[in-house]
């Protein structure tokens, strides 16, 4: 049984048809992992919207609540963690200190420093969203059978592995 034809084929016929000499190869996959990560990211949000949280606030309350006990982190190792830039978490810290669901807090090995710390009301918003976000993102994967999905997990890992150990600069082509 061959797999019926989807949007990212039919972009690559019309560049067949209009740039016959380029290489769209490339395209097969990181179209597809686009047009994926778009439909994911709508699956996602309307169901954290359901539950009055968004993608990053999970992502944050995440690494606060999986570092263990006391649920703390610079928050220089929350942009390493989540790979943003400081500013861009220091917006996020003040949208969930504002919710209530982080505190900052002076550093023990340096008064100068803050840490981000999970409130009890962080603990419980991202304790109660994992098991239904979890079941969510279950559901989203059901088109693949689960062997597809270890299959589909193993090849991204390596791949992952691959980007993430190279300098930015490395991972453009030569010249």
């Amino acid at each position: 049984m061959s797999t019926p034809p989807d949007r990212v084929d039919g972009l690559l016929a019309q560049w067949a048809d209009q740039r016959p000499e380029l290489e769209v190869a490339p395209l097969e996959v990181v179209a597809r992992i686009a047009r994926v990560s778009h439909h994911l990211d709508r699956v996602v949000d309307t169901f954290l919207a359901q539950i009055e949280l968004k993608w990053w606030e999970v992502d944050v309350l995440g690494a606060l609540r999986r570092a263990g006990p006391p649920f703390r982190l610079s928050p220089g190792e929350l942009s390493d963690r989540l790979l943003v830039t400081s500013g861009t978490m220091t917006t996020r810290v003040d949208r969930l200190e504002q919710r209530g669901f982080v505190a900052r807090e002076p550093a023990a090995h340096d008064g100068r420093s803050v840490v981000v710390s999970l409130t009890a009301t962080g603990r419980d918003a991202i304790d109660t969203a994992m098991e239904p976000h979890l079941a969510n993102l279950k559901h989203a994967l059901e088109p693949l059978s689960l062997n597809r999905q270890k299959e589909l997990a193993d090849v991204l890992r390596a791949w992952l592995l691959a980007l993430e150990g190279r300098a930015p600069d490395e991972l453009l082509p030569p010249g």
